[in-house]
């Protein structure tokens, strides 16, 4: 074939998608909420013969390359099954209005042999904390709805440079759960309410909800969302969904609204380990092939060895519940048939890292929310915004409190002798409760629930959210993973995977290996509640 200018290979690629759309017949299709079954395989004509739920990265850049499968037809296909499938739970405030013409864009360089790399044509869904410079960010706030931040953030220029596409934005916990003292997750003015895709009334857990929530539903193909302590993991695992939270400083915050720059992190969220691994690869910088950087893609994320000689710590934490401990249970003699060696642990001083990190988080929060206020228009400081609140409605149309803005206005400094000694006494204990552990034990990993069976969202009571076990590894900025683990009844549980300091590449292929052998995932029924028939 001739070759076509790169002008007039856009033009025809960028009519294709829109052409096979208005085909009848030619749509993306989904099962009915309620029906049961694989939620999103796609009528040929658009994708064929791919079932969203389940395809990975790396499976459709091979048909990418074979040219059997475009950027524009994927694209299509998760704008057409966001159309479809979010009216039921409520997880994308927004589409990119340029999402197309990123994937035409990617579209042309596979044609052309210039692909940046794996997650060139892959859409990708942000958390509504991540600054976009031409989609509103606002971190569920009415006070930030007004125009976009000046420029992306970081990580979000990392993944247009890698060619992803960015498909839009996801609803979230209201400033990340950060403003109320008893908020209600999935909840904010600017998005309304996030449902758990498995069960309609119960709660998607963290403020990483959207985007969970999302994944689930097979609304793209990842997801980036943001932990200060369990708001990935704990939706990941609500969610029956896989979520990393990387080392601290791994992933470049700059851009994103904190809480605090000593425990915040954006990290990938995906349907299984090899996405969430090659997005990571992206979003923090580093070559996935580990030629670039010290971040490497194991081949044993893509392909697995197996779990024989790993040692594993269970922490079992049985407040989560009897029906959480016997999953966990379950799970021990699974990874132990794998030839896994799993012994039991409890890490120390949990009692006076719980004690510490609130009011640490304090002093923090006003200190970055105050400096990243000052580069957006709205409010400029802490103490603006908590007038705001007062003087909008709509901002207590679900909780009506916001203490810990309060709280947080009133804390001492960060300059405060007794702040920074806090601050030192938790960075300590929490590297030491998962250092000492590990080395007594001589373990690869600790493991442990990353979530209770969800409970029922209910705006007057607030969140039912005292999970320990995202604690630890987010206070010392060590690396977590969260890996469906199976259900009680029909909610997912994950099972929370920690390790040591930049043990991300590790940990991701550890996750992989006991995602391959639990094999826990499977598709929500997308049921209205639990009734006696559906808790047995």
């Amino acid at each position: 074939m001739k070759k076509r200018s790169v002008a007039a290979l856009t033009a025809a690629l960028a009519v294709a998608p829109l052409l096979a759309a208005g085909v009848p017949g030619q749509r993306a299709v989904a099962a009915e909420p309620g029906t049961g079954g694989s939620s999103s395989r796609v009528e040929a004509g658009l994708l064929e013969r791919v079932d969203l739920d389940t395809v990975t990265i790396p499976e459709l850049q091979a048909r990418m390359r074979r040219g059997d499968l475009t950027s524009s037809q994927l694209t299509m296909a998760y704008l057409q099954r966001i159309k479809a499938v979010d009216p039921t739970i409520n997880a994308v405030l927004r589409t990119s209005p340029t999402a197309m013409s990123q994937a035409v864009a990617s579209d042309v360089r596979h044609r052309l042999g210039k692909v940046r790399g794996p997650l060139d044509g892959i859409p990708v869904l942000l958390k509504d904390n991540v600054n976009t410079r031409d989609m509103p960010t606002t971190a569920g706030s009415l006070a930030l709805a007004g125009s976009p931040p000046d420029a992306d953030a970081v990580l979000v220029g990392r993944l247009r440079a890698a060619g992803a596409v960015i498909l839009g934005k996801a609803n979230m916990s209201e400033w990340a759960n950060f403003r109320a003292a008893k908020p209600t997750s999935g909840w904010s003015a600017v998005g309304g309410q996030t449902r758990n895709p498995y069960v309609l009334d119960r709660n998607p857990c963290g403020s990483s909800s959207g985007s969970a929530a999302a994944l689930a539903a097979s609304l793209a193909q990842v997801a980036i969302g943001t932990e200060t302590d369990g708001s990935i993991v704990c939706p990941a695992g609500m969610n029956g969904v896989v979520g990393h939270k990387p080392s601290l400083g791994l992933v470049s915050q700059y851009g994103v609204v904190p809480i605090s720059a000593d425990q915040d992190t954006a990290g990938p969220m995906a349907r299984n380990v090899v996405d969430t691994a090659i997005t990571l690869s992206v979003i923090s910088g580093q070559d996935a092939t580990g030629t670039g950087g010290t971040f490497a893609l194991p081949e044993a994320v893509t392909r697995p060895s197996g779990l024989r000689g790993k040692r594993i710590g269970l922490w079992r934490l049985p407040s989560l519940g009897a029906d959480v401990d016997a999953l966990m249970t379950r799970t021990a003699a699974r990874l132990r048939a794998a030839g896994a060696e799993v012994v039991e642990v409890t890490p120390p001083y949990q009692a006076r890292l719980a004690e510490l990190e609130f009011p640490a988080l304090l002093s923090e929060f006003h200190r970055d929310i105050d400096t990243y206020l000052s580069s957006r228009n709205g409010p400029r400081d802490l103490a603006e915004l908590i007038e705001f609140n007062r003087t909008h409605s709509v901002e207590q149309t679900c909780f009506a409190g916001q203490e810990l803005f309060e709280l947080a206005l009133a804390a001492p400094s960060t300059t405060d002798p007794g702040y920074q000694a806090m601050r030192a006494e938790l960075n300590d204990l929490s590297k030491r409760s998962i250092d000492e552990t590990m080395a007594a034990h001589r373990l690869d990993a600790i493991a442990s629930p990353a979530n209770p069976p969800a409970w029922t969202t209910d705006c007057a009571r607030g969140d039912n959210d005292v999970i320990p076990s995202s604690t630890p590894a987010a206070v010392a900025g060590y690396p977590s993973l969260s890996v469906p683990a199976g259900f009680v009844g029909e909610l997912p549980v994950g099972l929370l995977l920690m390790a040591g300091n930049h043990q991300d590449a590790k940990l991701l292929s550890l996750g992989a290996a006991v995602e391959q052998r639990l094999n826990a995932w499977r598709a929500p029924k997308y049921l209205p509640s639990l009734t006696p028939s559906t808790t047995d």
